[in-house]
């Protein structure tokens, strides 16, 4: 485990050269675009994320992701927002904003804020997708699937600390808990279902200091967002606490820091994704039906035709690549749509299986984070799948290992010294500024994960870097808490 020289371009994703792999030119321009001096990488790479050579300094146009269109305005202008121009366009663009609220009201609530804590958790629900063909009076979250794919519902439940049920209603409009009394076992399998998960695992009442809160208020097959009404009061005091599957949890604990190789049952949720018989990602198993990867593992080139499910599978348990259980077959491919391939921003896909995984001690889930979930500067997490333990090599390692890495706070990573602008609020950091231990190409959509009260949390998905364990340059992983909305939304349009 160790990633890429950040003046090269982006390698092919596969990790092993074998005669199954698409041709590497096939990927070179579908995926990433061009770039003037580029030439096909010799060998495969960590997911690079930098501009070339004499692109503008982001110190200068720090908040623009590097890209063609936004380069040439930070290089032909010394500032790209100033000045009474910079001032008037705002005021432009807020005089629109507000006419489109008047004008169009409850068909745009779609992109309504979800966390509103700081900038970093402004989290906005997935877009509309163009063929959904919402009504102008749509109502989010009324129980009634308006839209042809149903986005109106599917962004509605969510879990905040404890496990506590959230959701939001079209009475209120905000995420509200909900009221213990009259909660029961039929409800708490009804909404876990609701969310892809099949049923639920555990529910209890937790104490509850509020005011309002949204009580039960009738018995039907509709969704939960229906099926309550906001209340200034909560009899008892008690809210829903919600675990829709056991997560996080370990069969061996015994742990050596500093790239060591794992045990059996030790890291359960690690999964390897191959490509008609090659490891080329890992992946995170999160329910018996859905795992998680990186968006990057699947380019979308049409000769090779990488998103057909019958190419790809998974095998989960695994410690060494020699010695392989029988996989599970991939139903569905399911790449984020609001993937950006140039900045690696939302690298994300989600999978799902045609049967379920068996759960045992060598195959477990992680924890998806609850949505305010803070991994803060410091914490030590870990890091673990089979990409190669030297950059620049083109072998990956045959067993599975595992890395202790610090989180690093964005502003940290973002300095000019590391990444000087280009991690989004959609990433986390994670590694040592001094170098050494880091992830690798090969464990592109592994996972990131930290531990909370003897519970594993999902904090990120292996996506880009600089070089492998190089100085100031950690490893950059997908935000998980900040893609919880599509991970959630399409697990739901998905359920078995």
């Amino acid at each position: 485990m160790a990633k890429h020289d950040p003046n090269e371009p982006p390698p092919p994703y596969y990790s092993v050269a074998v005669h199954t792999q698409p041709p590497l030119k096939s990927y070179e321009e579908v995926v990433y675009g061009k770039g003037s001096g580029l030439t096909p990488p010799t060998q495969p790479h960590y997911i690079p994320q930098y501009p070339p050579p004499g692109t503008v300094s982001p110190v200068v146009c720090p908040s623009i992701p590097p890209g063609s269109k936004r380069k040439r305005c930070c290089a032909t202008n010394s500032r790209c927002y100033g000045g009474s121009g910079g001032i008037l366009l705002v005021l432009a663009l807020m005089a629109l904003a507000i006419w489109l609220g008047v004008r169009y009201g409850t068909r745009i609530a779609t992109v309504a804020i979800l966390y509103d804590e700081d900038d970093d958790d402004k989290i906005e629900n997935p877009p509309v997708s163009k063929n959904e063909n919402c009504p102008e009076n749509s109502v989010q979250c009324d129980g009634i699937k308006n839209c042809l794919l149903g986005s109106d519902e599917t962004v509605c439940v969510r879990f905040g600390d404890g496990s506590s049920l959230q959701v939001r209603t079209a009475e209120d409009g905000r995420f509200l808990p909900v009221c213990a009394n009259g909660w029961d076992q039929r409800y708490a399998d009804q909404t876990c279902a609701q969310l892809g998960f099949k049923n639920s695992h555990s529910t209890q009442a937790v104490p509850f200091q509020g005011s309002l809160s949204l009580q039960m208020n009738r018995r039907s097959s509709s969704l939960v967002q229906s099926l309550v009404n906001v209340s200034t009061s909560c009899p008892g005091q008690e809210i829903v606490s919600l675990q829709c599957v056991d997560c996080g949890r370990q069969q061996s604990t015994s742990r050596i820091i500093g790239g060591s190789i794992a045990k059996v049952g030790q890291w359960p949720w690690q999964l390897t994704l191959h490509y008609r018989g090659s490891h080329v990602c890992g992946a995170v198993l999160v329910s018996p039906y859905f795992v998680l990867t990186a968006a990057h593992c699947f380019p979308s080139n049409p000769e090779s035709k990488p998103l057909n499910p019958r190419d790809w599978k998974v095998y989960g348990g695994v410690v060494s690549l020699d010695e392989l259980p029988q996989p599970y077959v991939v139903e569905k491919i399911l790449v984020n749509e609001n993937y950006n391939s140039k900045t690696n921003d939302q690298d994300v896909a989600l999978l799902k299986l045609a049967s379920p995984a068996v759960f045992n001690d060598r195959v477990q889930p992680a924890c998806l984070p609850f949505f305010n979930k803070k991994f803060a500067h410091g914490t030590e997490c870990w890091t673990s799948g089979f990409g190669t333990t030297d950059a620049g090599s083109n072998r990956v390692s045959n067993s599975l290992r595992e890395v202790t890495v610090d989180i690093i706070e964005r502003q940290v990573c973002n300095s000019p010294r590391m990444y000087g602008g280009t991690v989004t609020k959609n990433m986390i950091c994670a590694g040592h500024l001094s170098g050494g231990r880091d992830s690798c190409q090969g464990d592109s959509g592994g996972p990131l994960v930290c531990e909370s009260e003897n519970v594993w949390y999902l904090a990120g998905i292996t996506s880009w870097g600089s070089g492998c364990g190089l100085e100031n340059k950690p490893g950059v992983y997908t935000k998980v808490t900040s893609v919880l909305p599509w991970i959630y939304s399409n697990m739901q349009r998905e359920r078995p």
